[in-house]
């Protein structure tokens, strides 16, 4: 059975809307796309590289999908980001669409009209780590549905207000442990955290 990794990053108060861009996703009225570059640190790339160590398969939104293909097919072979360009450009895409037939990035496969039952029957394979980037509404429906194992947070030091949370009333109630945790210099907090299991609740009451 494969591992399922929710990756994202989110300002304090729990937007992951358009972390990459001005333009990479207006919806809402969205006025800060490209909030994450300018915390940009030495930590933030090792903790990139560290996510994609080992062998992953990608599931995306159709959004997401359509951003990354087209630019990680034409970063050139002499960039920084070659490497990772590489990964992205060979590894299998899972991709939450309407439109299958556009899917031309190498590699890239449409999951079913019912996306969750489509993941659920990939996590029920053997195979590499699932590993999603972005996708905030597929997201959403992978936490509802009780199907994320892991999560890899990027807390920035920034708050948003509106915007596409990652956590909504659906988030399926789940306990998670501490991993790993660490703050870079420009002050981004990177968490791993393992599911556990169900919320556990106590009482301070006196008997």
């Amino acid at each position: 059975m494969r591992t399922l990794v929710v990756a994202a990053f989110l300002s304090l108060d729990g937007v992951m809307q358009a972390p990459g861009g001005p333009d990479e996703d207006r919806d809402g009225g969205f006025q800060f796309g490209g909030w994450v570059a300018p915390h940009v640190d030495v930590a933030f790339g090792e903790a990139m590289g560290a996510l994609f160590s080992r062998p992953f398969e990608l599931l995306l939104g159709r959004r997401t999908y359509d951003i990354f293909a087209a630019h990680w097919p034409r970063v050139p072979a002499d960039s920084e980001d070659a490497g990772l360009a590489d990964l992205f450009n060979r590894t299998a895409k899972h991709v939450a669409t309407h439109r299958p037939a556009s899917l031309d990035w190498r590699n890239s496969h449409a999951l079913g009209s019912d996306a969750v039952a489509s993941v659920a029957a990939l996590k029920a394979q053997d195979g590499p780590t699932l590993v999603t980037q972005g996708s905030s509404q597929l997201v959403r429906q992978l936490l509802a549905a009780n199907l994320v194992d892991e999560l890899r947070l990027l807390t920035f030091p920034i708050v948003l207000g509106a915007g596409k949370r990652l956590f909504d009333a659906d988030s399926y109630p789940a306990g998670f442990r501490l991993e790993y945790g660490a703050i870079s210099q420009n002050g981004i907090v990177i968490a791993r955290y393992a599911r556990t299991g169900g919320v556990e609740t106590g009482s301070f009451a006196i008997d």
